[in-house]
C-alpha cells in the first residue's frame, strides 16, 4: 500500500497548490483527509460509486448509512432539494458557515445532510473539487473523531490517498446535526452547538 501524500500547510501562499492537488485526487476517485473547524473529515466524490464503496470499506461503515454533503457555499443546497423550509433557512442564516449539519428532504424523497464548514482550508478544498463531496469524520467507525492530522494517519493506517494538515481543529468537537422536515425540527446529535441554541434559532428566537 502506498503511503498517503501529506501536505503540511504553512499559510505562506503556497497552500493553494496543495489544495488543487488534493482536489484532483478526489475527482479521480480518491480519498483525502482535510481539516474543518470541528474535526478532520475524509472526502470522497459523492456521485462516484467506487469512491463511496472504498470510503465505506476504509471506515468500516455499512453501505446503507448515508453521508452528508459538504459545501463551500450555502446556495449549493438548492441544487439538491426542491425547497428550503423556513426553519432551515433561519438555521442557515444564523449558523453557516459553522458547526451545524442540516438534514433536509432531497428531490428524490430521501433525506440528505448538508454541512458548510467554517474553515478556510476546507472551503478552498471543497470549492476546488468541483464535484459534490461527502466527508464523514476521518476515523474508523466507532472510534473518536480525529482532531489533528497525526490521529487521522494512525486511525486509518494510511488507507487513503492524501491529507491536508492544517494543525489541530479549532473547536475539537463534532458538528451538531439537526433534521428539518414536515414542519418538524429535531436535533439528531448534539455537538459543538447546544440543542437549545439550535432549536431557538430555528423558531426565530
Amino acid at each position: 500500500m502506498t503511503a498517503p501524500r501529506v501536505w503540511r500547510l504553512t499559510g505562506d501562499g503556497s497552500d493553494q497548490d496543495a489544495v488543487v492537488e488534493a482536489s484532483r485526487i478526489v475527482r479521480a476517485g480518491g480519498l483525502v483527509g482535510f481539516p474543518t473547524e470541528t474535526v478532520y473529515g475524509l472526502a470522497a466524490a459523492a456521485e462516484d460509486p467506487e469512491a463511496i464503496a472504498r470510503l465505506n470499506a476504509v471506515k468500516g461503515r455499512p453501505p446503507e448509512k448515508p453521508y452528508s454533503i459538504h459545501l463551500y457555499a450555502a446556495e449549493q443546497v438548492r441544487s439538491f432539494v426542491a425547497s428550503v423550509p423556513p426553519a432551515a433557512g433561519r438555521l442557515i442564516q444564523r449558523f453557516w458557515p459553522g458547526p451545524l449539519t442540516i438534514v433536509l428532504p432531497a428531490r428524490d424523497g430521501r433525506t440528505i445532510g448538508f454541512r458548510l464548514p467554517d474553515h478556510p482550508v476546507a472551503r478552498a478544498f471543497l470549492s476546488a473539487c468541483e464535484v459534490p463531496v461527502v466527508a464523514p469524520s476521518a476515523n474508523r467507525s466507532g472510534e473518536p473523531p480525529p482532531l489533528d492530522a497525526q490521529t487521522v494517519l494512525a486511525s486509518l493506517d494510511g488507507a487513503f490517498d492524501g491529507l491536508l494538515d492544517a494543525g489541530p481543529t479549532p473547536l475539537g468537537r463534532a458538528s451538531t446535526v439537526v433534521e428539518v422536515a414536515d414542519g418538524r425540527v429535531l436535533v439528531r446529535r448534539e455537538g459543538a452547538l447546544s440543542a437549545q441554541t439550535v432549536l431557538k434559532a430555528a423558531e426565530g428566537a
